[in-house]
């Protein structure tokens, strides 16, 4: 029963994305923002309670968001994608339940972003978020801005990743550290 509410579903919510492969979303998205930057390849399966945000606007101000998911990529339940930037999800990654991926942050560092309320301040990024092909991402790892994760890497559950992955890394840690490299 569950497999035809998924066609049922997918077939629908397709429609306001601005690519849509043929893929399945298993359970509706817990939050789901800006649809038409999001482009979905085939072969994707997305689980339940996403929160997926594109940002076109925020406070007034204007942006340019996008958001790719490769072939043959599943997204584990519980995750949050959001970007004001660009986050690329290549072909044939996996990621784990509750991963953060997140181009953007409320504020710069200065004391007078800090002063105001976290939700009054503008959104920023300090670059995209891209994470190449075969990638496998551990439950409750969050990527930050500005990273780009190499092809063949592993990222261990609960790392926090800031700085870009080399291809073949295995990384674990907060802040995330290549523990090993596989070389041939």
């Amino acid at each position: 029963m569950r497999s035809i509410q998924s066609l049922i579903y997918s077939g629908y919510i397709s429609r306001r994305f601005k690519f849509f492969g043929k893929s399945v979303i298993k359970y509706p998205f817990k939050k789901l923002l800006g649809p038409e930057y999001i482009s979905i390849g085939n072969n994707v399966t997305i689980h339940d309670s996403i929160v997926l945000t594109a940002w076109d606007n925020y406070l007034g101000k204007k942006f340019k968001p996008e958001i790719i998911f490769g072939d043959n990529t599943s997204i584990g339940g519980e995750c949050h994608i959001s970007s004001i930037n660009k986050i690329i999800i290549g072909k044939n990654v996996l990621l784990g339940r509750k991963i953060t991926l997140v181009d953007n942050s409320h504020g710069k560092l200065t004391l007078e972003d800090l002063e105001l309320n976290p939700t009054a301040r503008d959104l920023v990024s300090s670059g995209p978020i891209i994470i190449k092909n075969n990638v496998w991402i551990g439950d409750k790892a969050t990527i930050l801005s500005g990273v780009t994760i190499g092809e063949n890497s592993i990222i261990g559950a609960n790392a926090v990743v800031t700085k870009n992955i080399p291809s073949n890394s295995v990384v674990v840690g907060v802040p995330g550290k290549v523990i090993k490299k596989i070389d041939k």
